[in-house]
């Protein structure tokens, strides 16, 4: 089988930790990248990437190059919102190439990004493409994973989902973004401005809902701050007793005014355990614990190359994991 020739888009921690992953699996070949970080652009991939050797193929600005790249498919990895990434996708599905990115929006569009989800499924669907966005949360942890229980059961009255992280084990934009080490005023300031959520709760519970047939009234996101104790130390930061070390965020979705569908997560510096907890109650009952949690970054990487060959095989348009055929892990060739 000739190798899946894969291109970049975004080369931020998560496409580094992408095309490290794609760069040690036989069958798959990197054939471009693209970012708009001008201490990347004419640099080698495996250099920007931190891959064990250059490859040859240097770090390009312009999308407009990706035909000329040849790839199958592009990973796109640049920002959470479906409004920024509608000009890169353009760009990609113009060169007729498929895509999968790790847009937390663009993991379950239709509940609250409509038009942006129907211009790029007429968008792929004209260039004989398929589009996916996943990832370890939303993408499987949240939503695919617990849609998957529920496989088990005979009848489905209640899913909930907790997701507890110590984030000291994670990169350093990751604790940024959970607002550690600011104040409780600096804190509440970013959640207004959005620069401080996890983005994909509202997602993950409308695909839930969804798949149970489930027509929702409403769908809360809620964000609070979680306060340090003691002093905690990461490798990048220290937070003083009193300021924030994390995030807590629940999102609920209701039906018939009463809550079905529960998403809790805390974040932050010094959770003395990490856990994945999915608790499906109806008949049966079943509550499974993954504990230490599943890594937010490597599981990331992980989904995203072990979604491409489902993807390439997929039916043009824009997919999501709820309609996708299940990925697994893949060897490569």
């Amino acid at each position: 089988m000739a190798a899946i020739r894969v291109a970049h888009f975004g080369l931020g921690p998560i496409g580094a930790a992408i095309a490290q992953d794609i760069a040690q699996r036989p069958g798959f070949k990197i054939v471009g990248g693209i970012d708009n970080d001008p201490a990347k652009v004419g640099r080698d991939i495996g250099d920007v990437a931190g891959l064990k050797g250059r490859l040859g193929v240097l770090v390009d600005r312009d999308a407009s190059r990706l035909k000329k790249m040849k790839p199958h498919v592009v990973v796109l990895c640049t920002s959470s919102s479906m409004k920024s990434v509608m000009p890169q996708l353009e760009a990609i599905l113009t060169a007729k190439v498929a895509v999968v990115s790790t847009t937390e929006e663009l993991a379950y569009p239709t509940y609250t990004n409509v038009r942006h989800a129907a211009k790029i499924d007429r968008w792929a669907k004209k260039a004989k493409v398929a589009v996916l966005g996943t990832g370890v949360n939303p993408g499987f942890v949240m939503d695919a994973l617990p849609v998957a229980l529920t496989a088990a059961c005979q009848r489905v009255d209640r899913v909930s989902v907790s997701r507890i992280q110590d984030a000291r084990n994670r990169r350093l934009p990751f604790q940024q973004k959970i607002g550690a080490g600011l104040t409780t005023e600096q804190f509440q300031k970013r959640v207004g401005e959005g620069s401080i959520k996890h983005v994909g709760f509202t997602e993950s519970i409308a695909m839930i809902a969804d798949s149970l047939g489930w027509t929702l009234d409403r769908i809360s996101d809620t964000v609070e701050p979680k306060l340090a104790q003691v002093t905690i130390s990461s490798e990048y930061l220290a937070v003083d007793p009193g300021y924030v070390c994390g995030i807590v965020q629940e999102g609920i979705g209701y039906r018939k005014k009463e809550p079905v569908i529960r998403l809790y997560m805390e974040a932050y510096l010094g959770a003395p355990d990490s856990y994945d907890w999915i608790e499906i109650e109806g008949s049966p009952r079943l509550s499974v614990k993954i504990a230490g949690g599943v890594h937010g970054d490597t599981a990331t990487a992980a989904i995203v190359v072990n979604s491409i060959p489902k993807v390439l095989a997929a039916a043009p348009g824009l997919h999501t994991m709820l309609d996708m055929p299940l990925p697994s892990f893949f060897p490569g060739a």
